[in-house]
Parts: C-alpha cells; sequence; structure tokens
C-alpha cells in the first residue's frame, strides 16, 4: 500500500511540503488539510496583496541576518535550499519576479494569486489532495512498532496517516499549541513579534500618512537599535524600522509589557552634536540666514514633519534662521535626532503579523525536522520557533523547511 502523508495546514509551508513530498515519493497520497475555508490566505494578504515571496539577501550570512531568532538552525538549511532556490523553484513554474531596491521580491504580476495559482496548480498537478473546512483537534501516535498516526478533526472524522508534516503556523497563545500537548511536543510560549507601536497621545497624529525614507529606530533602556523607513499613522509608528524593532525586540518588549519610550531619529545624523553642528552651519549660510525658519525644511525632511519639529522646539513662525537662538537650536537637534514616543502598547501589523516562539528547535533532527521523540512527526513553517523581520525573510524560511521535510520525510 503506498504511504498515507498528511499535512496540517494549507499555507504557504503546507502547500510547498505537500508538493515537495508528491513530486518526491510518487507512490505516496499526500493529503492536506486546512481548517479554513480557503487556502493560502496569508499569501493572499501578504505585501499589501502582492506577495513578498522571498529576499535578494546575496549569501547565506547576510539571510541569516534576517532572523531574530533561529539563523543557526537556519544556516545549513540554506545552504541546501535558499533564496535563490526559491527564485528557481517559482521561475520554472511560470512564476517570474522582481527585486525592489531594498532587496523585497514579488511576481511581476504584483499580485498575490499568481504565488496562490502556481501553488495550487503545482499542488493538484503532482495529485495532492486538498481538504478545506478540515480542522485539525488531536493526533494520536499509534501503539506498538509501528510508526503512524490518527489525526482526528474537528468534526470528528478520524484519518490514518503515516507520516505527518505540521505547518499549521503560528498561535499567539499557548493555547494555540494544546493539540500537540498529549504528544509531549516542547512548545517555546509564543509571543507577538513585527508589530506596529501605539503613542495614544501625540502630536504626530496629525503626520498620518507621511513616512521619512531612513530613520533610525531605538527603545530607552534597551540595546535595540534598528533603521529603515519610518512611517506615521493615526495610532502611532509603523513602518520597517518600527517592525525591526519588535521582531528584534519581541521578548524584551513583552517584559517591559509594551510600555517604553522609544527614541527616533529622522535624519542621517549619527547624534544630536552632529545635528546641532549641521543646524549652526545653516543658520550661518547665505541660502538660509534671511528665511523663516518654519518654512525651509531641513535634513530632508517632509514639510509638515519639519514644521512640527521646529513648533516642538519653541521657535516662532516669524522666526528668521539668522535670529535662532541656541537654546532653540539645541532642542530642535534634540527632536530630530532623538526624538521620545511614550509607547503604550502595539497593534498587529496584519499582513505580516509573526509570532515569536513555537515547536522548540532542539526537539526535532536538525537535517530532516522530524521530532526526535515522535518518529514520524515533522514540522516546518511558523510552527517552528523561527521568526524573521520583515521583507520576505519569514516566507523563506517557511518554503526552506517545508521543501527540505517533504524532501525527506519518508527516507
Amino acid at each position: 500500500m503506498s504511504s498515507q502523508i498528511v499535512v496540517i495546514g494549507g499555507g504557504a509551508a503546507g502547500f510547498m511540503g505537500a508538493i515537495a513530498v508528491a513530486e518526491t515519493f510518487r507512490d505516496a497520497k499526500v493529503t492536506i488539510l486546512e481548517k479554513n475555508r480557503t487556502v493560502l490566505n496569508k499569501v493572499r494578504i501578504s505585501g499589501g496583496g502582492r506577495c513578498n515571496v522571498t529576499n535578494i539577501a546575496p549569501t547565506v550570512g547576510q539571510l541569516c541576518a534576517g532572523y531574530p531568532r533561529g539563523a543557526k538552525f537556519l544556516r545549513p538549511l540554506f545552504e541546501q535550499f535558499s533564496n535563490l532556490d526559491t527564485i528557481e523553484w517559482f521561475e520554472k513554474r511560470g512564476v517570474k519576479l522582481k527585486t525592489q531596491p531594498d532587496g523585497r521580491l514579488f511576481p511581476t504580476t504584483d499580485s498575490s494569486e499568481t504565488v496562490i495559482n502556481c501553488l495550487v496548480e503545482a499542488a493538484q498537478k503532482a495529485g495532492v489532495q486538498i481538504r478545506t473546512s478540515a480542522g485539525v483537534s488531536q493526533l494520536t501516535q499509534k501503539q506498538g512498532n509501528i510508526v503512524g498516526f490518527e489525526v482526528q478533526l474537528q468534526t470528528g472524522e478520524i484519518v490514518e496517516a503515516d507520516r505527518i508534516l505540521v505547518t499549521s503556523g503560528g498561535h499567539p497563545q499557548l493555547s494555540g499549541y494544546d493539540w500537540l500537548a498529549n504528544l509531549g511536543i516542547v512548545i517555546v510560549p509564543p509571543m507577538p513579534s513585527l508589530f506596529t507601536f501605539n503613542v495614544p497621545h501625540s502630536p504626530f497624529h496629525a503626520l498620518s500618512g507621511i513616512a521619512i525614507k531612513q530613520a533610525r529606530m531605538r527603545v530607552a533602556g534597551t540595546k535595540l537599535d534598528e533603521q529603515g523607513p519610518l512611517l506615521f499613522t493615526h495610532f502611532g509608528l509603523s513602518g520597517p524600522a518600527v517592525l525591526r524593532t519588535s521582531a528584534w525586540g519581541a521578548r524584551a518588549l513583552a517584559e517591559k509589557k509594551y510600555d517604553f519610550t522609544a527614541l527616533a531619529n529622522f535624519t542621517t545624523f549619527k547624534t544630536d552634536e552632529v545635528a546641532r553642528q549641521a543646524l549652526e552651519a545653516a543658520k550661518n549660510d547665505l541660502l538660509y540666514r534671511l528665511k523663516f525658519v518654519h518654512t525651509l525644511p531641513f535634513a530632508d525632511l517632509p514639510q509638515r514633519l519639519w514644521t512640527l519639529l521646529v513648533t516642538m522646539s519653541n521657535i516662532p513662525e516669524t522666526m528668521r534662521w539668522a535670529d535662532l537662538p541656541a537654546k532653540n537650536l539645541n532642542r530642535l537637534a534634540e527632536n530630530l535626532t532623538n526624538c521620545a514616543f511614550s509607547v503604550r502598547g502595539k497593534t498587529t501589523f496584519k499582513e505580516e503579523f509573526v509570532t515569536c516562539g513555537g515547536v522548540d528547535l532542539n526537539g526535532l533532527n536538525p537535517k530532516t525536522l522530524e521530532s526526535k521523540t515522535v518518529p514520524g512527526l515533522f514540522f516546518a513553517g511558523e510552527i517552528l520557533d523561527i521568526d524573521g523581520i520583515t521583507g520576505g525573510y519569514n516566507f523563506q524560511a517557511a518554503w526552506t523547511t517545508a521543501y527540505l521535510a517533504g524532501k525527506q520525510i519518508l527516507t
């Protein structure tokens, strides 16, 4: 009889894993069980509906640098199936990708449906059965010397499986992993990563929608220090600089109960002293001297942001650069480079929501992703205690772990 392979979860990792199994082991019967009515839902909304497939990071080392947790585990796996292999995998199946200046890769169609159609068609062509509205409530390991499982669905139906690949994604609550508890799978307590900052009382709310091309974000009292674009929103702060900070600081910020002070540098000046010197130079520049400080933006900042920072520095609208007092100039330098935001809570970045935590990597065979304690049970994707920063890293971890698990599930 052919081997019965069940893949639990119809997301990116689930489809990649199922396709890898079916294409590698032609006699295997592969079934994807998805709890929702539709598959690949996260792929559909990722990247604003365009699907950020991966990142162009040129070396394995640089690719690993995008993972706050799991980089050491991923490195040897990336040596076998990297971002370049992902690009080749999709292009062989008709999905052409384009690279953005920041290293992100999207389908040339700018539509996630292109990626979804590719995965569904590849799965169907390989003979994978796709079942929706098939949520799993419990796994039971068969007794004796036989490797195998009974998969109980939420409907009460029992599905037999010789091998299982779990790709059910991350869960924000520890209770989301209860269905694995009876098998003794160790779970690293989950908590959010890649979240935005709520700043309830802030004059910057008026700047909602305005972006800074390159900013620096730090968190007072920690070593967190990230750079990237910054976006003002109606609730606080977002953009890659914030998302990277929350990814690297997922546990530290959770310990603070998401109550902390964020410090933003809106310029390329490394310190407030460097900014002060640049402002002094502008004050003495013939092009600036007779202009009003409010109306002449500095350091390539958007006009509305500049106006707000000048106002916060107690500089009147009628003040010219030549008349700018040292006290106000110093305050402006501080606001430019160390602008404090009182963060009170987080907001889910819905398109890229990622959980820090999950299945403990120490409990897996690092070469096959099979459980060390439950033979025949494999894991891949975001259910693992692996998470990356925004920019295609989380999808790449899913493609790699699922592909390699699928290739080795019957060896």
